[in-house]
């Protein structure tokens, strides 16, 4: 069995001294015990006794000193973990939050970027701190220990269809901004014109095997924190020419007055304003992905990993606003729900050409590099949940590249025939993503500290507010959804 632990040569002895309590004194004795290998811990002896069922299941292998974790190169650093949890928060979700600000207004899209990703951060942490208690491994089996096997299947059902759409609409932003779409040129269009690589999908399917494929090939999460840290690194670049060319323009006298309030003014609007909240919850959903980065991080603690989560969500709160308010103030009324599709016109600023396809190419390759990343996730769910009880998905090479070939398949398939990334965001965020960043957490928590588990009054609220709002979103984001599409039926 492979282990980061060492232990100390089976034929060593070692005397444990029994502290002295002066309250309650007890008479000094040596006790000498036998190390076993890990793999025979059933036979782990003390004072000659084998331990019975009860012992081995409080047996916990961290509370023994004499056994040391063994730093290995596998394990990532902190800024390796951040790097790897804000690849799987900033993804396309970015290129919907100008639209939500076109929506809702400058200040309360700059209020709720914020408190998404502050209540999002409190149920990351909720769920490390349960994960680490009763030692889940996965999403999943947290959600299991808490709520139930059919609740674990539900959130492992929901992990697939959230990670599934996502990835589908990184293939649609892709498609759009390299081939063009029905109102917007493409960067091959401007570059070479026109030719076979208008289809958009054969462009897309060349992206998918020649440089999504190898990547989603890796078999361990922490072999993509260098691309990880590459796709961070192109979305602050993204966001950075942003706000420059919306404070140039700012300054000159070019941009319109944006709204800083939500529109009630018609039926359409009021429909939008149903609808982009669940959009927003989309922007911070990496919950599936927490297990696997703790499980790979150096020197792990929940103290460790709570630290990852916030300067994760302090640098994701400042991407999305500096994003949101910078592409509205640069499109207005005119923000597309992929505000990348925006950038194939004159931006009325000098070396405006040079600054779009900075924009557009650097955020291609942004999301080339995070599409591993979540498919890792969705990869793993798909594993567990249709093949239970198999050997680990890592020690089964021809496995692990069978699914990932059928995922990409259908993921393909799936980007030719959903029309807009807005269409796609609506439907996941109203009913996986709110269920897997706030609605699952919260009854996880909730339902362990009615076990007996320590949960103050103050979290009991949090969770319990995150919970009656994350229902109320999901419900009225679905008769949202559900009359927007009678609408544009009719």
């Amino acid at each position: 069995m492979d282990s980061n632990y060492t232990t100390i040569s089976n034929n060593s002895y070692v005397d444990l001294q029994i502290r002295d309590d002066p309250q309650n004194p007890l008479p000094q004795r040596k006790t000498h015990i036998k190390l076993h290998p890990l793999h025979e811990v059933e036979n782990f002896i003390g004072n000659g006794q084998s331990l019975d069922d009860d012992d081995q299941d409080d047996f916990d292998i961290d509370d023994y000193p004499l056994v040391s974790k063994k730093k290995t190169s596998k394990d990532s650093g902190i800024y390796g973990a951040v790097f790897n949890l804000t690849t799987s928060i900033i993804g396309a979700g970015i290129m919907a939050l100008p639209a939500t600000m076109k929506v809702l207004g400058l200040v309360l899209g700059f209020v709720l970027i914020i408190v998404m990703g502050i209540l999002s951060e409190i149920s990351v942490e909720l769920l490390v701190r349960f994960s680490v208690r009763f030692k889940a491994s996965s999403y999943g089996e947290v959600v299991r220990f808490a709520l139930g096997k059919p609740a674990k299947v539900l959130s492992e059902i929901c992990i697939i269809v959230n990670n599934a759409g996502v990835l589908v609409v990184y293939l649609i932003i892709i498609g759009d901004v390299m081939s063009g779409s029905l109102h917007h040129v493409g960067v091959f269009d401007q570059w070479l014109g026109n030719g076979f690589w208008d289809h958009r999908k054969l462009v897309i399917l060349v992206v998918v095997v020649v440089f999504l494929a190898p990547l989603c090939a890796l078999d361990k999460i922490d072999s993509l924190s260098l691309t990880s840290a590459a796709s961070v690194a192109l979305a602050v670049v993204f966001v950075v020419v942003c706000f420059i060319i919306a404070f140039v323009k700012l300054i000159e006298g070019k941009i319109e007055s944006p709204r800083m309030t939500p529109d009630f003014g018609s039926k359409q609007a009021i429909l939008d304003l149903l609808v982009v909240i669940p959009i927003m919850t989309n922007a911070y959903v990496c919950h599936f992905n927490v297990q696997p980065i703790y499980n790979e991080l150096e020197g792990r603690s929940p103290q460790k990993m709570n630290r990852v989560g916030r300067i994760t969500t302090v640098l994701c709160v400042v991407v999305y606003a500096s994003t949101a308010i910078s592409g509205y103030l640069l499109f207005g009324k005119d923000t597309e729900s992929d505000v990348l599709t925006n950038f194939d016109k004159d931006l009325g600023i000098r070396f405006s050409s040079a600054l779009n396809y900075i924009v557009r190419i650097g955020y291609i390759l942004h999301l080339v590099l995070v599409f591993p990343v979540v498919h890792f996730s969705l990869r793993q769910t798909v594993d567990v949940l249709v093949f239970e009880g198999s050997a680990p998905l890592s020690e089964s090479r021809k496995r692990s590249l069978a699914l990932t070939a059928v995922l990409l398949a259908l993921i393909y398939f799936g980007s030719t025939m959903i029309p807009n990334i807005w269409t796609a965001f609506k439907f996941t965020g109203a009913t996986t993503a709110v269920s897997l960043g706030f609605i699952f957490p919260s009854l996880v928590a909730l339902r362990l500290s009615q076990s007996g588990e320590d949960l103050n009054v103050g979290e009991k609220f949090l969770s319990w507010l995150m919970l009656i709002l994350a229902i109320i979103v999901s419900i009225v984001g679905v008769i949202g959804n559900i009359y927007s599409l009678k609408s544009d039926s009719e």
